[in-house]
């Protein structure tokens, strides 16, 4: 602890100036914080009480209809993406991506994206007959949902120098993962449907990223096709002091929304906490999120948008 010299009422004086340098960000290299975790959790809170988001279903209904309420509010320009999609089995599924553009005019745009949907059998349960039951989805669904939310509540505080858009994508979680045709559905039909002339500087998506234990390492198709787009994140992640929950070390390769964006040209990225163990279980339910996870990755997003 430092010692202050010169009496009772100067050392007030000095606590004072520092903390409102510190508030301004003046008192180090770190930027003030935008991002308000608790926040973000009030939002998965809202997604549960939906409870699952399964397309063709009421909570998918309310929570389609709550999202395009809270975008409008928060962006310059909200397009919604209606998705008719029929699933191997001839069942028609009704979809809907939102797009939140914020500077919409700016040529330099930043991509952020994440599913909204939830899985409707959880297949990874260890109970058999749980994996007949919808999966929760408080990690795997609303996490990334709550911190696009909780990148657009700063973006309205304080909009960004450059464009900034949200992809809210539907379809990501339905079918089944050996085959790919009835899933990352709301990533393939954007890719294949993206404003004229559209080509953001990168894109990043946010996936099961609140676990308490949060430790997010780089994808392994990540770094092969945008290896320059993790570097720039893992480095905002370092320089905000988050080198413990940011690892820069290769663990998983996954098939993600990100790989819908890269074969349509867009250097894109997964930030995921692959290691879950609640992942595709009736046991991604909301104890196993925090807010304090919720604080780092979005602090880490707000970030990007301000470079």
């Amino acid at each position: 602890m430092r010692s202050c010299i010169g009496g009772r009422a100067s050392c007030v004086a000095v606590l004072v100036a520092l903390a409102c340098q510190a508030r301004a960000g003046d008192g180090g290299n770190k930027s003030p914080v935008e991002f308000n975790g608790r926040t973000a959790l009030t939002y998965i809170q809202r997604q549960m009480s939906f409870g699952p988001r399964i397309p063709n279903k009421p909570g998918h209904q309310q929570e389609a209809d709550w999202l395009l309420t809270e975008l409008r509010a928060r962006a310059d320009t909200v397009i919604v993406q209606e998705i008719t999609h029929r699933l191997r089995n001839g069942e028609v599924l009704h979809l809907r991506n939102f797009f939140a553009r914020f500077r919409p005019e700016a040529t330099e745009r930043v991509l952020f994206l994440a599913h909204w949907d939830t899985r409707p059998m959880a297949d990874k349960s260890a109970n058999l007959a749980q994996q007949r039951m919808p999966v929760p989805g408080a990690n795997d669904g609303a996490s990334g949902v709550a911190v696009l939310l909780g990148v657009a509540d700063a973006l309205k505080a304080r909009p960004p120098a450059n464009g900034v858009d949200l992809l809210f994508v539907d379809g990501e979680d339905y079918g089944d993962f050996a085959d790919t045709s009835d899933v990352l559905i709301g990533s393939r039909w954007f890719a294949a449907h993206q404003p004229p002339g559209y080509q953001p500087l990168f894109a990043v998506l946010f996936d099961m990223v609140g676990d308490k234990d949060l430790q997010i390492y780089q994808e392994g198709q990540s770094v092969a096709f945008a290896p320059e787009v993790v570097q720039r994140v893992w480095r905002v992640a370092a320089e905000r002091g988050h080198e413990r929950q940011f690892i820069p070390s290769v663990r998983h390769t996954l098939t993600d929304d990100h790989v819908s964006l890269q074969k349509a040209g867009i250097h894109a990225i997964d930030v995921v906490d692959f290691d879950y163990p609640y992942w595709h279980t009736t046991e991604d339910t909301i104890d196993k999120v925090s807010a304090e996870s919720l604080q780092i990755v979005g602090d880490v997003a707000v970030s990007l948008t301000r470079q």
